[in-house]
């Protein structure tokens, strides 16, 4: 009677739908796979709410997957995916080439036809996430807290000049020591820490130290590789922690939590 009275109440609907879960998080957590290169995958995101500082009202935050070298290009709202498109180009694509794979939210502009046919043509992967998944654009949104934190220390008492502060930010970002790198965006992705004030590219040599510096380059990619694997691993220990595993199969009926 008792095995019997457990496994009614194991397929009661009402009792399914009605009483609580206590169990943890469904689901281990599933980064997503490093990229092999820079720019080959790439996250995108807005922030909004700003006030209006010259032409500009909003910023688009792009950062890629494998550097953490990231762009902040400023936007005036309300504007189209057409106009994002254009920006993309001139700010991303003149630069990096055209990734094999964009993440991002359900924003308008990256669920809007013009967007996905315009990057279904160009050979481009759309991945974007749903609520609460950390590992997929949880990159982007801490960029996006950072870049907040910066302008709010330099332009907490004159708000409206956060424009003139953007790419001192950028640039800030791109040259902090990142923790999952151990070392900063821009060492990772041109292979020598920025020169202050005074940027320019190393010149032309036909000396054969240079194939030592290029064995080297190689050398630090594979590291960072190591560094991101390591992170993302840490990451998932972590996460774990909070969650349980379960696994369905086709055909299985279950209760979805809304």
């Amino acid at each position: 009677m008792k095995s019997n009275i457990k496994q009614l109440v194991a397929s009661c609907t009402t009792c399914l739908q009605a009483k609580p879960d206590h169990a943890k998080y469904l689901g281990l957590l599933s980064p997503l796979p490093v990229p092999a290169e820079s720019w080959q995958v790439i996250s995108m995101d807005f922030i909004e709410g700003l006030p209006r500082s010259g032409a500009a009202n909003w910023v688009m935050v792009v950062v890629d997957k494998f550097s953490k070298f990231a762009h902040f290009v400023p936007l005036l709202h309300p504007f189209t995916a057409q106009q994002v498109a254009q920006v993309f180009l001139d700010h991303i694509y003149c630069l990096h080439g055209m990734p094999s794979h964009i993440i991002s939210d359900h924003d308008r502009i990256f669920t809007s036809h013009f967007w996905k046919e315009l990057f279904r043509l160009a050979g481009t992967k759309l991945c974007m996430s749903s609520a609460y998944h950390p590992q997929s654009d949880g990159q982007t949104e801490r960029v996006n807290q950072c870049l907040k934190a910066f302008l709010w220390c330099f332009v907490h008492s004159c708000p409206k000049q956060w424009l003139r502060w953007l790419s001192l930010a950028e640039y800030w970002y791109n040259t902090s020591l990142h923790s999952s790198l151990n070392r900063s965006p821009f060492e990772v992705l041109f292979g020598h820490p920025p020169r202050h004030f005074s940027l320019s590219p190393p010149e032309a040599s036909s000396v054969p130290d240079v194939e030592t510096m290029l064995t080297e380059h190689s050398t630090m990619l594979d590291l960072v590789r190591q560094h991101l694997l390591r992170a993302q691993q840490r990451m998932k220990l972590y996460a774990d922690k909070h969650r349980s595993e379960r696994s369905f199969n086709i055909g299985d009926m279950i209760f979805l939590k809304l």
